[in-house]
Formats: structure tokens, C-alpha cells, sequence
């Protein structure tokens, strides 16, 4: 095989986990019914990354789709609600190029179930917690994907939600007092081990909560895994995933959680699980929000709240999954050690406090 001929590093779907297994026959029926145009065989794989709702690959007749269901043993209220994460996308794809086109939303739990829907297959390269075989990210081409994520995460902070239709999908009043609050309370309800700075860090947020400002689109866990990048130029973004928990809201409690899942060189090796911040390239998290601040012109002085923020949010994130775990609601492997990356953001959190700023 030539480079020529050498497939490109796509992000590729694999065997689907035990537990986790779709009803295929029903899934084909209901397609057969619901989307025409698909016929013959199906055959369905999983992506095997990812802690929230579970993603798999549907191919049939040449076409691929993704499909998306709340994972096993969860609540499908709030965060897990597929049939909100739709009607998101099917909004935003008018006026925001940047999200896979819908195809499909079914509500009926009888058919896999769970409520899913399906979206087209976009292509490319997902970066997760190491480079993928296939992609060289020297400094200047990780450079380039970094802006490039930044610059995205601007982007969408601009679009025009009220001409999409989106007034309906959060109530941005209030809304960081609401979710500290909520945050909170999701520890508490969640919790397994005793975690100090956890503790810290939610009364410090209570006690410092920032001015409102006016409300954006905020897609609140905008990271490098869930971008899909040209693979023909991995600086330039094709898509961005993973809207479940999108809403309208302060967009620097956006930016905070992504600087909570920015990993630098000197932070905890839990967290560079995130992904690949950590190589040479990247801006610092005090250069990502300076970057974000020459983009959207917007006052970062207290970005310090928010990283915060995004910290103890990550936090909980990872507490309840693992807390699904201990309960055997779920079999996945990867779960065991949530409880290292939860103490890993509570004291990186409580050590930003002390420190005044987002930096190391």
C-alpha cells in the first residue's frame, strides 16, 4: 500500500461493549419504516469512547448514520435527554454549519429501549488522550488545532439563537447562581467518598457568584474530544458533538468548562486523560482565554469563577458516573477510577482559588 493509498485516521467505531447491546432487528424495522431511503442489512458498532450518552455507528447500504441513546441505568431527565439534544441540532443546523445533520428522533422506548435519535456520519479525526495512529501533531499542527478550538468555541458564542429558535431550550436568568446550585446538589446526591476540597470549592463558588451578562448559546462541554477534524487539514474543525447539554447561558460559564478539561504539562496525570492539551503547541489556559477574549471582545476579568466552576463540574460529572458504577447500574471498566479524576479537579480547583488565577 502506498501513502497514497493509506486510509485516513478516522475515528473508528468498534465491537459494541457486553451490556450495551441495541435489538438490531428492531432498530432495521423501524428504519425500514421511518427512513425509506435506508434498506438492506444494517450492521451497528460502538464508539467506544465517552462517559455519557452512549454513541454508536449504523451502516446500511453504504450510508452511515450515528446513534445516540441515554446510557444503561441512567436517568434519561437533564442531561441524558436525547430528544432535546435533537431538537437542539435540528435548530442549529440552519445557522451553525458546524453540528451533523439530524435524520431522525424516536421517543418510543419499545423499540431499543430508550429514546434515541440519528444523525449523518461526519468523517474525521477525534483527538482523545493521545494522538491517533496515523496523525503526527508536531508544535506548529497543534498550534493550528488549538486556535482552531478556541476560535469555534467563539464562533458559536455569536450565533444568532433567537433567529434559530432556541428561546425555549434554558432560562438564562439566574443561571449561575442555578447551577452552582444544581452542581451541588447533584454532589451531595451522589456522593461515595468524603472529598474535602470538593466541599471547599462549592462554597466558595456560592460565595462568589459573577454579575450576569447577556445569554449566548452555550454548548458546556466544548473540548477537543468532541470536535471532528479535517483529516486532510487537522487545524480546521468540521463539526462539533455532543450537544446534550447545550442551553442559553453566560458564555464564560462555557469557556470555564473547557478550561476545567484543559490539562497543562505540570497538572495531574488524571487530568490529562481529558485529551491532549498538555503537548507541545497549545496555549495555556491563561492564553486560551486571552485568545477568546481577542475573538469575542468579551471582559475575562473574572474567569477565575468559572474555571472554578468547571472544575466542580467536571467533578460531580465524574462522581455520578462512578457512583452508577459502585451501584452496578454499569459494567463499564473505564468507571473504576472516576473517583481519582473527581479529587483530581477538587484540589486542582481549591489550588486555583488559592492562587488567584487559572494558571499552574
Amino acid at each position: 500500500m502506498t501513502a497514497a493509498d493509506t486510509p485516513p485516521p478516522l475515528d473508528r467505531a468498534a465491537d459494541v461493549r457486553p451490556g450495551e447491546e441495541l435489538d438490531a432487528a428492531a432498530l432495521a424495522a423501524y428504519l425500514r419504516e421511518h427512513l425509506p431511503e435506508v434498506d438492506g442489512e444494517i450492521e451497528v458498532r460502538q464508539f467506544p469512547r465517552g462517559f455519557s450518552n452512549l454513541t454508536y455507528l449504523v451502516a446500511a447500504g453504504g450510508r452511515e448514520m450515528v446513534l445516540r441513546r441515554p446510557p444503561f441505568g441512567a436517568q434519561v431527565r437533564g442531561g441524558h435527554d436525547v430528544v432535546r439534544e435533537h431538537r437542539i441540532l435540528a435548530a442549529l443546523r440552519p445557522v451553525y454549519p458546524r453540528v451533523p445533520t439530524p435524520l431522525l428522533c424516536c421517543e418510543d422506548d419499545a423499540v431499543i429501549g430508550a429514546p434515541f435519535y440519528l444523525m449523518e456520519r461526519v468523517r474525521g479525526i477525534v483527538l482523545r488522550d493521545r494522538p491517533p495512529a496515523g496523525v503526527t501533531l508536531g508544535e506548529a499542527t497543534m498550534r493550528g488545532v488549538c486556535l482552531a478550538a478556541v476560535d469555534t468555541l467563539a464562533e458559536l458564542h455569536q450565533v444568532d439563537w433567537r433567529a434559530a429558535g432556541l428561546e425555549g431550550i434554558g432560562r438564562p436568568e439566574g443561571y449561575a447562581e442555578r447551577q452552582v446550585r444544581g452542581w451541588t446538589e447533584r454532589w451531595h446526591a451522589s456522593r461515595t467518598d468524603e472529598v474535602p476540597a470538593q466541599d471547599e470549592a462549592a462554597a466558595w463558588l456560592a460565595a462568589h457568584l459573577p454579575p450576569e451578562g447577556p445569554p449566548v448559546i452555550i454548548h458546556n462541554d466544548f473540548k477537543y474530544d468532541n470536535l471532528v477534524l479535517d483529516p486532510a487539514d487537522p487545524t480546521r474543525v468540521r463539526a462539533v458533538l455532543d450537544w446534550e447539554m447545550a442551553t442559553l447561558g453566560d458564555p464564560l460559564m462555557d469557556l470555564g468548562t473547557t478550561l476545567a478539561y484543559w490539562a497543562g504539562p505540570d497538572d495531574p496525570p488524571a487530568l490529562k486523560t481529558f485529551g491532549v492539551t498538555h503537548l507541545p503547541g497549545n496555549l495555556d489556559r491563561r492564553g486560551v482565554v486571552e485568545r477568546y477574549a481577542g475573538r469575542t471582545g468579551r471582559d475575562v476579568s473574572g474567569i477565575l469563577f468559572h474555571y472554578v466552576y468547571g472544575l466542580f463540574k467536571v467533578g460531580v460529572i465524574a462522581q455520578q458516573i462512578y457512583a452508577r458504577y459502585r451501584a452496578g447500574k454499569t459494567r463499564d471498566p473505564r468507571f473504576a477510577g472516576l473517583i481519582h479524576v473527581l479529587r483530581a479537579t477538587a484540589d486542582t480547583a481549591t489550588a486555583a482559588i488559592a492562587r488567584g488565577d487559572v494558571g499552574r
